[in-house]
């Protein structure tokens, strides 16, 4: 069997998560869910990125001990993932002691590409992150980010020769070998790429960031968090002799917010080029969420959590408004109102009637008997063209075209009409298109929409409608501002 390996990044555990997260987790689960339904062995991984000295940190703020800390915020992202129904058969956390081990093993591997020299510059331990002079003086000397001076630093540390690989980069991206999408993000890390990649330190003292993983002989330094954090899209898999890495290497895609595109694009492929593995196939990049055009901020008083979104209009909804209403390829932003008018409009009227309307009226007229099935003639081509590079909002809006086609068909023909004047044939023939459409909606939704889509195919399965019970999506009418 076909095997397929899908990646989201690995968010840091100093904050708990937020819909920013869970939107590339639903990414994630598009691909993966739909990677299964065409017969493929798929692994999909996600996780936790644990060390670093922000979490030392809040953990002290917390007077916890930080592996405890680490493990109360790493399971609320598992918590996020069943809350999602997201679909991921592997969770790894940087903690792991496989992941340890096995990191190691990749710095050894490195080794010819690792030299220790002196840092000197400025860092800033919320972004866990070294920075330019020139980035330094646009700032004003404060980090943008967490509203606090840069630190400068001068220390021994450990450097990877990132400048050896950039040539070889650029070649991959612009070939197709490593594609990145959307085009932008591809501009923007060729842009960096083309005006020469610096070595990058890799490493930081052991007196100054306690908490992470030793270098390989030498006690007094710990594995740069980024750098580490990288090394789980092989660890997870086993690297370098389980069979998992030797069948699933290269992942199919993996995906990333825009934020952290230098690492992911940049020093993880020349990682793996000295190690000699293929880069991945695909890199998504998407954007950022605001919350009614603002970014979120506990001060602000608009992180927005995804219980609060779930409780009150489901899971699936929740997932169709940030599949659908946030550009897969840019920014996007949440608000109340125009989730509960997209939910309303869009899942109740349109979706929810559709199968409402279709299931009352066989039974009504049909005592529940379906008949035999037309086959589906719809054109999915845009569809799958759109999943292809990632376009989830176009693939969302290619399937309700078929819903509202099939609207517009109920409407046409008016079955009811048809019923009032005995022609069972043609009744038949036109309720039967309708399970046939609605079916065929079903399966292009299952990797969007699961539940809902596992309902539909429930109400219409074995040649009988066993009528949903409920509503699909009772509607609301008390927006939350």
């Amino acid at each position: 069997m076909s095997k397929y390996y899908a990646t989201t990044s690995i968010p840091y555990v100093n904050a708990d998560p937020h819909i920013g997260f869970a939107m590339e987790l639903l990414y994630g689960d598009v691909l993966a869910r739909r990677a299964r339904l065409q017969g493929l062995d798929v692994i999909y991984s996600t996780g936790t990125d644990e060390h670093g000295g922000k979490i030392a940190e809040k953990a002290a703020e917390q007077g916890v001990d930080i592996k405890q800390f680490t493990d109360q915020v790493s399971k609320r992202f598992q918590e996020l993932g069943k809350l999602l129904n997201i679909s991921n058969n592997r969770f790894i956390r940087t903690t792991d002691p496989g992941h340890e081990q096995r990191a190691k093993l990749i710095w050894k591997s490195l080794k010819k590409d690792i030299y220790k020299g002196k840092y000197t510059g400025w860092y800033c331990t919320g972004d866990e992150a070294f920075f330019t002079e020139t980035e330094v003086k646009t700032n004003n000397g404060v980090c943008p980010n967490h509203n606090r001076p840069y630190e400068k630093i001068e220390e021994e540390n450990y450097f990877f020769k990132l400048s050896a690989y950039g040539d070889a980069i650029n070649k991959a991206i612009m070939t197709g070998e490593f594609l990145i999408v959307p085009e932008t993000r591809r501009n923007e890390i060729l842009n960096i790429i083309q005006g020469g990649l610096e070595d990058i330190s890799i490493s930081r003292p052991k007196e100054k960031i306690g908490w992470g993983i030793p270098v390989p002989g030498d006690a007094k330094q710990v594995m740069y968090v980024w750098f580490e954090a990288l090394m789980n899209y092989i660890t997870v898999l086993g690297y370098p002799e389980h069979d998992d890495f030797k069948q699933y290497w290269p992942a199919d895609a993996q995906i990333i917010g825009k934020d952290i595109i230098r690492f992911h694009a940049a020093v993880w492929p020349a990682m793996l080029m000295s190690l000699k593995l293929p880069l991945p196939k695909q890199l998504y990049v998407h954007g950022f969420i605001t919350v009614e055009g603002k970014k979120m901020s506990k001060t602000i008083g608009n992180v927005i959590h995804p219980a609060d979104v779930i409780s009150k209009y489901g899971v699936d909804a929740f997932r169709y408004y940030f599949l659908r209403h946030v550009p897969s390829y840019e920014d996007g932003d949440f608000s109340w109102q125009r989730l509960e008018a997209s939910y309303n409009n869009e899942l109740a009227n349109e979706l929810g009637n559709a199968v409402q309307r279709t299931a009352a009226m066989i039974v009504q007229y049909q005592d529940k008997e379906i008949g035999e099935l037309p086959e589906s003639g719809h054109d999915i081509a845009k569809y799958e063209e759109a999943l292809a590079v990632c376009r989830f909002d176009r693939a969302l809006d290619e399937v309700w075209e078929q819903v509202r086609g099939l609207n517009q068909y109920i409407d046409e023909e008016k079955p009811w009409e048809i019923a009032k004047q005995k022609d069972a044939d043609h009744l038949r023939e036109v309720l039967a298109y309708q399970v046939s459409s609605l079916l065929s909606i079903a399966t292009l939704l299952e990797p969007f929409l699961p539940e809902t889509a596992s309902r539909i195919q429930a109400a219409f399965k074995d040649g009988t409608v066993t009528p949903i019970e409920g509503t699909l999506f009772p509607k609301h009418d008390d927006a939350k501002n």
